[in-house]
């Protein structure tokens, strides 16, 4: 976010190996570990990498991240929607019918965390249920 010229230039060297990670709160960017939140919307945001040749990001609602609560279906459908490229999931997701869900979204892929050390997601399962 700070250095589009870095991106730019990532993109052109490295094509499709440069994933930007958005980090979200209440729908805004999130900079600096999450400490520090912007003015800027996360849909702005990832339109504005897609002009430098993102191809692929991970996006995570920091407010559900580690939560297990369930993700933030609406501000991933928008983004999925809106952009219209490869999107990774992050945050709250705690169940099957989540990882389901946000396949029916259109989402390329979960990051699924605590759930996993809790043992509410069976990685095999899981796996199985999105395959």
């Amino acid at each position: 976010m700070e250095d589009p010229k870095l991106i730019k230039e990532a993109c052109r060297n490295f094509s499709e190996s440069i994933i930007v990670s958005i980090d979200a709160r209440e729908g805004y960017v999130a900079i600096r570990g999450w400490h520090q939140d912007t003015e800027l919307k996360a849909v702005e945001f990832a339109k504005s990498m897609v002009q430098l040749g993102i191809k692929r990001f991970i996006y995570t609602d920091i407010n559900r991240d580690g939560t297990l609560t369930e993700p933030n279906f609406a501000a991933i459908f928008e983004l999925v929607n809106t952009i219209r490229i490869p999107i990774i999931a992050a945050g709250g997701i705690s169940s099957l019918t989540h990882l389901k869900m946000l396949k029916q979204l259109g989402v390329e892929g979960a990051i699924i965390g605590k759930a996993l050390y809790t043992g509410d997601i069976n990685l095999k399962q899981a796996l199985a249920a999105v395959s």
